[in-house]
């Protein structure tokens, strides 16, 4: 039966027609119709008319296409009303009567229309009464429970419907309240549907358990359905009403997982339902566990039983898909949630040993699937079996996927269990009493015991062989096991003494065993003794150079190994000789494939950054094979590079930095000239590089495309050390500074991929471009017009070039406006601007202006730190021309001059938060403030309140100024007992540290966790540093010839020469001030006092 279709819009057949059309290959024809279709939904009866035709008959593909147009339309008009009351409820009614016969294609785009509806109406409005009662009878009614009543409503519809309205109260309506009551709309689903549904749960359960294979799919189908509804009921939320029925439901779930035997190993689309509601069932089981434990006690002896039944079938793991695992995943992710509860240790620990032998060690072994995926895919090998951070192990943790991860977090969370406390008065401590618990841990008792069984492989045993599969699974469980290794470092020691390093020395090496074994020593990185240190860095750097094994490919092994030195130099585990990991790690770059040569350059970066003195003498040497390497792999054309490259490019740049800040003490004549020559030959490799990259591309190809901008950061650093490096013109011509400059201003110019991490180098180079173009560039060259490398060839200037990334990057983050606002004032006061240039540096200064303020705007509804680059930028321009800034601010609703004017009185004053710190920005805040005042003077508003607060913050500004100036020149008097103190500090820290850890730690309460996450959704814990980079919020600005700049001179000449100013009134405290500050200025003070 098909809706009716209003007649006061189009036509069905037209509708129809054009949905037809947007299914056309033709642009213009899709574009034609999508028009079409937005013109009609103007009509207040369009959501009637669009639904008529997705829920009638016909076509499926335009039913599909009329179902998602009117889906984005509810997504778009929800909030703004689709149509009039009346025909919204037409219209809403319609779809829910729509939705209970349409088949399943269509289903699944409604339901999403009806979802946003349900959100709004129902949970966030609580405007639709009778939504409940309506959906109750269409259940009971429907086709496959009461057969005969409804055929035309469909069960399975019915309860998609229920599932949609159940669902948005999976998490908190109002988490910033502690104790958050359940909301009346789902004690209403709970009492109305849940309920009774129970009883029909229970016989579904016992048809799909019963009944013959082939006549069940519908049933297992309105199982899974109710089981998802049942979890967004009880996720965060307990209903009065489900408490009564939990027991039933987890009754008839329990017999559900109990019927899956993964051992006959069914066909995986005949089991896919039945395993989706076993997936459902347990994880309905954790969120009992963790969020509802008291009224899930009694069911906690039979959820323990279920999940130790399912993963004791974990042997037959390599035969199953990806559902199961997912289930077996499940199964230890209960386990280890019940076995941190209070009755965890008595319900888990008489099956420990068990689990230990038939569930948790059998997902931890090497299988079939692991050689297999080792072999067709190794990042997704690595991904699962080598990750580089495993999750905290805990019986809490989430969402962990694969049953190997899981096993290996509940074997962790067995491993530091100590059983429950003793609670007989003999044992009770004594206040004050601060010795720790002797008890023994199973890690201890039990697990160490059990892995100990498996001996350690005989040499030339393959990966077929039982030794070599097991004690891969003695391997991974080793390293699920580092928090309670941590916590017992003789035991560490001993188990990579005697377990792990052995296996090196087998001949062949099982890459699969090598490549578990440097994860465990990464792993155990933090607990490792110096005197091991020979030992594991040369079984370490065989496996980094361990070629292929009888055609099986040995890159996780080098992967594997190369994480594992980049946690030890990460954890201060120093290599005893730093030279010869580094030419092992550089020769095996020049020998190996792109894939190892990208991870070595990666960990040869990490090298470089902890190694420190150690490996700088030999810097110079493995910049240069490095970068030839680098240039070996740049393509003819500059088309994306490849990863390898930017990875060499990345270590070059981590050396660059390391190199520079090495530079010793210009008193240190021999070491300087040393470090001077060193800089030098650097430089020469930086630029050879660079011209490949940047210059040999445009010669040999005579094309104009600019080079990829995937490696901008990295890039901008080497040249960074090229133009800092450079002495004279001679060393600036040979290393092509004035040819590279261009290309790299050119590629930043239109950058638009904005990283925090990734532009940081881009910001400096613009200021060592400056500072180069200050010392070097005598002809003006970078700011004359150089065409383009880019499609269009237009003219522009480096400076034009550079400016116009620092606009862009003035809105693109925090971080990034408090750097470009800072190169802001590099770029107008530091260039050697000519009289024939002016109107250039005139038209930045407007772009930085525009851009700075229409920023400001938009974020001026509550002060705020970022504030202060913003206007100081603003304030850099407006010093250089007061009335063309003026009449850019201005054309902000008439009044931005004004606005610009309040704002920087006021993050001058002293009363701002993140006020003005450095000398140099109180300098060009006094210079802008009298500016400011003067033509706030001239346009009569002299008895306005923004010239008052300018005045007061002018004053302020001053007297803080003086204070900078005198505090500076007594910095070096008061070093000494700053030192003295923080020793003092630090000692009286490292006292507390210890009291501190031998204080008891009391495990919080279910109240104190609920305030806890209330407050952080109210966001009363999260400090948010909007402003960017906490080092940057002081900084040293450029200021050019305004430094030399008489700043008193000027605020008296103003005072003095303006009666204007001389009639306002300032706080008497601030007049104190100006006395004890500028004594020879008491004439002005006497003036203040009397006016």
């Amino acid at each position: 039966m098909e809706i009716e279709t209003p007649a006061a819009t189009l036509s069905g057949d037209e509708l129809r027609r054009l949905l037809a059309a947007t299914l056309s290959p033709d642009k213009a024809s899709v574009d034609a119709a999508a028009a079409g279709l937005d013109r009609a939904a103007a009509d207040p009866r369009f959501p009637l008319a669009i639904l008529a035709v997705a829920a009638g008959g016909g076509d499926q593909g335009v039913r599909v296409a009329a179902a998602t147009y009117l889906k984005n339309f509810t997504r778009r008009n929800i909030e703004s009303s689709l149509s009039s009351s009346e025909l919204y409820k037409e219209f809403r009614d319609q779809l829910a009567q729509a939705l209970l016969r349409v088949e399943p294609a269509i289903l699944r785009v409604l339901i999403e229309a009806f979802r946003q509806v349900v959100e709004k109406d129902f949970v966030k409005d609580n405007l639709w009464p009778e939504l409940i009662p309506q959906l109750k009878l269409v259940i009971q009614s429907s086709n496959l429970i009461s057969p005969g009543h409804h055929p035309e409503w469909n069960t399975i519809n019915a309860l998609k419907v229920l599932q949609s309205v159940v669902r948005p109260f999976q998490y908190f309506l109002n988490p910033k309240v502690a104790k958050e009551p359940v909301p009346q709309q789902l004690e209403q689903i709970a009492a109305e549907i849940l309920v009774p549904l129970q009883v029909t749960f229970h016989h579904f359960a016992d048809k799909v358990l019963l009944s013959p294979d082939g006549a069940k799919f519908e049933y297992e189908h309105l199982l899974l359905i109710t089981c998802k509804c049942v979890y967004f009921t009880v996720r965060s939320y307990m209903p009065s009403t489900v408490k009564q029925i939990l027991p039933s439901f987890c009754k008839d779930m329990f017999r559900i997982l109990d019927s899956l035997d993964f051992n006959s190993l069914p066909d995986p689309e005949d089991a896919m339902m039945r395993h989706k509601i076993a997936k459902r069932c347990l994880i309905i089981f954790c969120a009992l566990v963790t969020r509802h434990r008291k009224h899930a006690d009694a069911q906690m002896p039979h959820i323990v039983n279920c999940a130790i039944k399912i993963s004791r079938q974990s042997n037959n793991l390599s035969k199953l898909c990806s559902l199961p695992n997912r289930i077996f995943s499940l199964a230890f992710d209960v386990i280890s949630r019940v076995l941190e509860t209070g009755p965890g240790w008595r319900l888990v620990s008489p099956h420990f040993s068990s689990l230990l032998d038939s569930a948790i060690f059998p997902a931890l072994s090497l299988n079939e699937k692991d050689i297999a995926e080792w072999e067709e895919d190794t990042e997704e090998y690595m991904q699962k079996n080598l990750p580089s951070e495993l999750d905290e192990i805990s019986g809490w943790t989430e969402d962990l996927f694969t049953a190997r991860k899981s096993a290996i977090n509940l074997l962790g969370v067995i491993a530091l269990s100590k059983g429950p406390p003793v609670a007989s008065a003999a044992s009770k401590r004594k206040k004050g009493d601060k010795r720790k618990s002797e008890r023994s841990s199973i890690g201890e008792l039990l697990v160490i015991p059990f892995l100990s069984k498996f001996p350690i492989p005989s040499h030339g045993e393959d990966a077929s062989s039982t030794g070599v599969r097991n004690y891969f699974g003695v391997l991974m469980a080793y390293g699920g096991l580092q928090d309670f290794l941590t916590e017992k470092k003789d035991l560490s020691v001993t188990v990579i003494r005697n377990r792990i390093l052995p296996l090196y020395s087998l001949d062949p090496c099982s890459p699969y065993l090598i490549s578990t074994a440097n994860w465990v020593i990464g792993q155990l990185a933090i607990c490792l003794p110096e005197a091991m240190s020979t030992s594991i860095y040369n079984s370490l750097m065989k496996a980094l150079t361990m070629e292929d094994v009888d055609d099986i490919t040995c890159y996780p092994v080098c992967a594997s190994a190369s994480g594992a030195i980049a946690e030890l130099i990460e954890n201060s585990y120093v290599p005893p000789d730093w030279l010869v990991l580094l030419q092992a790690i550089v020769k095996r770059i020049n020998t190996g494939d792109e894939n190892e040569s990208a991870l070595l350059f990666k960990l040869l970066g990490t090298i470089v950054e902890g190694g420190q003195e150690k490996v700088l003498p030999h810097i110079p040497e493995i910049v240069s094979n490095v970068a030839n390497t680098v240039m070996k792999l740049l393509p003819p054309v500059p088309d994306p590079w490849s990863q390898v490259v930017e990875q060499g490019l990345s270590a070059l740049a981590a050396m660059a930095q390391a190199w520079e800040s090495s530079a010793p003490d210009e008193n240190k004549k021999h070491e300087k000239m040393v470090w001077q020559s060193g800089q030098s030959a650097i430089a020469q490799t930086f630029s050879m590089l660079l011209q490949k990259a940047w210059l040999l591309p445009v010669l040999e190809n005579s094309c104009s495309a600019l080079p990829p901008p995937s490696c901008v950061n990295d890039a901008s650093l080497l040249l960074e050390f090229v133009m800092r490096s450079v002495t004279c013109m001679e060393e600036a011509a040979s290393m092509k500074v004035f040819e590279l400059v261009p290309i790299w201003a050119d590629t930043i110019a239109n950058w638009d991929s904005w990283e925090e991490m990734e532009d940081q180098g881009v910001f400096n180079t613009i200021k060592e471009a400056i500072n180069f173009h200050q010392r070097f560039d005598l002809t003006g060259f970078f700011l004359k017009m150089l065409p383009s490398q880019s499609e269009n060839a237009s003219l522009s200037s480096v400076i034009g070039r550079v400016s116009n990334f620092v606009t862009r990057a003035i809105s693109a983050y925090p971080s990034a406006t408090w750097r470009a606002c800072s190169c802001i004032h590099t770029l107008l006061h530091a260039p050697k601007f000519s009289l024939g240039t002016e109107d250039a540096r005139k038209a930045i200064a407007v772009s930085f202006a525009q851009t700075a303020f229409s920023h400001f705007k938009s974020i001026s509804d509550s002060p705020a730190g970022i504030w202060k680059p913003l206007l100081l930028a603003i304030s850099s321009c407006y010093i250089c021309y007061p009335d063309a800034i003026e009449q850019v601010l201005n054309s902000y609703d008439g009044n931005g001059y004004e606005i610009f004017a309040s704002a920087l009185a006021q993050v001058s004053s002293s009363s701002f938060s993140s006020g003005l710190s450095s000398e140099s920005e109180i300098k060009l805040a006094v210079l802008t403030l009298s500016t400011l005042i003067e033509s706030l003077l001239v346009l009569n508003m002299g008895a306005t309140k923004v010239l008052q607060d300018c005045y007061v913050s002018l004053i302020e500004s001053c007297i803080q100024l003086k204070e900078i100036q005198e505090d500076g020149d007594n910095d070096d008097d008061d070093d000494g007992a700053e030192d003295l103190d923080d020793d003092e500090e630090e000692e009286d820290s490292e006292d507390d540290d210890e009291d501190s850890e031998e204080d008891d730690v009391r495990e919080e309460t279910e109240e104190e966790f609920l305030e806890r996450y209330a407050l952080v959704a109210a966001g009363d814990t999260i400090e948010v540093v909007e402003e960017g980079d906490l080092d940057e919020e002081t900084q040293d600005i450029e200021l050019g010839s305004l430094d030399e700049v008489d700043v008193q001179q000027v605020v008296l000449s103003l005072v003095q020469n303006q009666p204007a100013l001389q009639a306002q009134t300032l706080p008497d405290n601030l007049v104190e001030k100006i006395s004890e500050t500028f004594p020879e200025y008491e004439i002005l003070c006497q003036v203040h006092r009397q006016a």
